[in-house]
C-alpha cells in the first residue's frame, strides 16, 4: 500500500511556465505536468475545457489521441533538447496525432500556436509557474 508509485502518484500537481524563447511569448503560464501514471493515462479526459493560459506538459510521449474528448487542443510535440518538433492546431475529438522523433507533448487550449506564432524549429524553455497561477 505505501510503494513508491503510490506515494509518486499521489504528489502534488506540479505547475510550470512554458516560454518560447524564439518568439518571445508564453505559450502557458500554469502547465500541469503529467509524467507518471495515471496523469499521463488520464490527461486531458473529463474535462470541458482548458483555461487560457493552462495546458499539460505529457512526458515521455510521441503520440496522443482526442478519444472522448469533450473539446479541440493545441499541440506542440517537442524533442529531448525542448526544440519544437511538430505542431497541431485545434485537433478535435476523435483524432490521433504523433511524432515519432518527440520526446514530450505539449497539449494547449486551442488557438495558442497561431496566437504565439510557434512552429517546428523554435526553442522552449520550462520554469516553476508563478505563485497563484493555477488554473
Amino acid at each position: 500500500m505505501s510503494s513508491s508509485k503510490s506515494r509518486q502518484e499521489a504528489s502534488p500537481d506540479i505547475r510550470m511556465q512554458v516560454v518560447n524563447l524564439t518568439r518571445g511569448t508564453v505559450l502557458a503560464a500554469s502547465l500541469e505536468v503529467a509524467d507518471h501514471g495515471s496523469k499521463r493515462r488520464t490527461g486531458l479526459l473529463g474535462r470541458n475545457s482548458l483555461d487560457p493560459g493552462g495546458g499539460l506538459w505529457i512526458a515521455p510521449c510521441e503520440a496522443v489521441h482526442t478519444f472522448f474528448m469533450r473539446f479541440a487542443i493545441d499541440l506542440v510535440y517537442l524533442d529531448r533538447t525542448r526544440r519544437v518538433r511538430k505542431v497541431r492546431h485545434a485537433v478535435g475529438p476523435w483524432r490521433i496525432s504523433a511524432c515519432l522523433t518527440a520526446r514530450s507533448v505539449l497539449e494547449l487550449p486551442a488557438g495558442t500556436v497561431l496566437e504565439s506564432q510557434t512552429r517546428a524549429g523554435d526553442m522552449v524553455e520550462f520554469m516553476p509557474a508563478p505563485a497563484g497561477k493555477e488554473n
